[in-house]
């Protein structure tokens, strides 16, 4: 069956619950875990003609500390569901980077969550679930 797991999350709660459900899955079939976080490089934002900057350096210190919460608290799961797990955090955008980290890893699964927008939401924010199944060398389980 499946050997090592990649689970991804974004820090929802719903992903939460897509942490938990991969870990029991790699719980049963005795699999390894990575658990990744990918979150978009910075870049600038521009609104009309007024330029939105975040300042490089906060944007990455804000991202690194985001990213440490949400794996350290994986990990807490991880520990308490007696899974080896390692934890990733990737600068990227989050389809490419989830798909990315599971080949480098070898990973023979991939566990995400959708959050199932639909329509103009959907069309905004895109769809990551989609992304990754589109990218995706390797079965990903959706997680509603």
């Amino acid at each position: 069956m499946f050997k090592h797991v990649l689970i991804a999350t974004d820090g929802s709660e719903l992903a939460g619950k897509g942490v938990v459900a991969g870990f029991e899955l790699a719980k049963t079939v005795g699999a390894k875990v990575t658990v990744v976080i990918a979150i978009e490089p910075w870049k600038s934002m521009i609104v009309g003609e007024a330029a939105f900057s975040f300042p490089l350096e906060e944007y990455e210190k804000a991202a690194a500390e985001t990213a440490a919460t949400v794996l350290n608290a994986a990990k807490q799961l991880a520990d308490k569901a007696q899974v080896a797990c390692e934890t990733l955090h990737v600068t990227n955008f989050p389809a490419e980077g989830i798909v990315e980290t599971a080949e480098a890893k070898g990973c023979d699964l991939i566990v995400l969550t959708s959050h199932g927008r639909r329509g103009l939401a959907r069309a905004f924010l895109g769809s990551q679930a989609t992304r990754v199944l589109t990218l995706s060398k390797v079965p990903v389980l959706v997680y509603k």
